[in-house]
């Protein structure tokens, strides 16, 4: 049987991050299963013009490993065209061609093996054993596990889902028919504005009859992208975070939501200009209803109709809207990994969530030698971060330290500007010289 030092479950950015920071290094033995047969990273809304809400050096491997050959500056210099990519771009870039960036390097990595779903972990001894559908079992030392989260849609919306009830992740894929019908968008984060910005960029002849975008926030509210902000997305604060208490850590995600689930503010001007366009300049005849405050709390088909109930938070009223299709942009949840079912009596969970160290490494009862961990499933105990981009490269390289049992990347050593922990400061960067004594003239 072969024996592998760390064996990843999922090919997403988060282990193909790990994938890219292992592939120099020999000595540790590697290898990633993904049940697709290539690369796709959220494919189902890849609309025309949805770009990227971090910075593009926030990739794989730069800030850790700056010279790392799979960065997305050398992507570019490989395919040509770093100064036409500058000159277009000022910081951000499309998520389109972030995917094609991450395929590049997926293609250029030897540790992948593509078309194999892991079916079952299990522990055999004193070694883990990873069994995939189409091949032997293998051995691990350590095991991470990458299989994302689950789209996630209210238990009334589940129950019809299919082309007239989908969740934003299926857009693409099902590409309902909307010219024409009257259409609900439920969730005003990111992916539900732009889906309502892909609605809106129709032709003026393939637009909805109506469009009903629903928002539970007090309003359609802008990501909080400034400075201070952001260093809520610093590896300093990330284990500041982790030592709070849960109730503390249940509080602050509460508070910080807007800082990744908002709406980038030049997406937010586009709707509300088009909105504006198809009211006053086009008189289109399109219609349409922006509802904040109001939660969606039941779906029902009612013959070839669907009838939403609307709950205003405001006044308490509940009002009934009548549509032909309903697109739920509710966002995604951690679910238990099939696969980890036969070590589930082994996983200690509090409050239905895994317990999650430092190291992201998991809590379990097994050999101490063995490890778990995981990727984009530690927001309760790590932060708001967890589940962005921000941080996926610094995150891979604290699991690959841990690991191998030494610091294989420094990453220890980045300041922040707020003080996070008692004594935080960084340091001047350049010391000034001691105050010297004037000098004493004899008379």
């Amino acid at each position: 049987m072969q024996e592998f030092d760390v064996i990843g479950v999922g090919l997403g950015p988060s282990n193909l991050s790990l994938a890219a920071l292992l592939e120099p290094l020999p000595d540790i033995r590697a290898r990633f299963y993904e049940a697709q047969e290539t690369f796709r990273w959220h494919c189902g809304i890849m609309v025309p013009g949805a770009q990227l809400q971090v910075s593009y050096l926030k990739d794989l491997v730069t800030l850790v490993d700056p010279s790392n050959p799979l960065s997305f500056l050398n992507y570019l210099a490989q395919e040509g065209r770093l100064y036409r990519f500058l000159i277009a771009h000022a910081d951000r870039c499309s998520r389109q061609e972030f995917e094609r960036y991450y395929q590049w390097a997926a293609d250029r990595l030897k540790s992948i093996r593509w078309g194999r779903a892991v079916e079952r972990v299990e522990l055999r001894g004193d070694r883990l054993e990873v069994i995939c559908s189409d091949a032997r079992p293998v051995a691990a030392r350590n095991v991470v596990l990458g299989s994302g989260r689950t789209p996630f849609m209210p238990p009334y919306a589940e129950r019809l889902r299919g082309d007239t009830v989908l969740h934003s992740s299926e857009l693409v894929d099902r590409a309902p028919e909307t010219g024409g019908r009257n259409v609900m968008v439920i969730g005003a984060g990111q992916s539900g504005a732009e889906v309502v910005h892909h609605l809106l960029s129709a032709d003026d002849r393939a637009l909805p009859a109506s469009l009903t975008w629903v928002s539970s926030r007090v309003g359609f509210l802008p990501m909080d992208d400034s400075p201070f902000t952001n260093e809520w997305f610093h590896p300093a604060y990330v284990d500041h975070f982790h030592g709070l208490t849960a109730q503390r850590r249940r509080l602050l995600l509460d508070r910080q939501r807007l800082a990744s689930d908002g709406v980038t503010e030049s997406l937010l001007q586009d709707i509300y200009r088009r909105l504006y366009e198809l009211d006053v300049i086009k008189a289109a005849g399109f219609r349409h209803r922006l509802l904040a405050g109001h939660r969606l709390i039941d779906l029902t088909r009612d013959g070839g109709r669907l009838v939403a109930a609307l709950c205003d938070d405001d006044t308490g009223m509940i009002e009934s809207a009548s549509v032909d299709t309903v697109i739920c942009c509710t966002g995604y949840r951690a679910e238990f990994p099939s696969y980890l079912e036969p070590l589930r009596g082994r996983l200690p969970d509090t409050d239905g969530t895994l317990q999650v160290r430092h190291d992201y490494s998991l809590v379990w009862d097994g050999p101490g030698h063995l490890g778990l961990y995981v990727q984009n499933a530690a927001e309760d105990t790590h932060g708001i971060a967890d589940p962005n981009l921000s941080l996926s490269s610094w995150r891979s390289a604290r699991i690959i330290n841990a690991v191998h049992g030494r610091t294989v990347y420094q990453i220890e050593n980045e300041q922040a500007t707020i003080a996070w922990r008692r004594g935080d400061c960084p340091p001047p960067a350049v010391q000034a010289p001691a105050p010297q004594a004037p000098e004493v003239q004899a008379l």
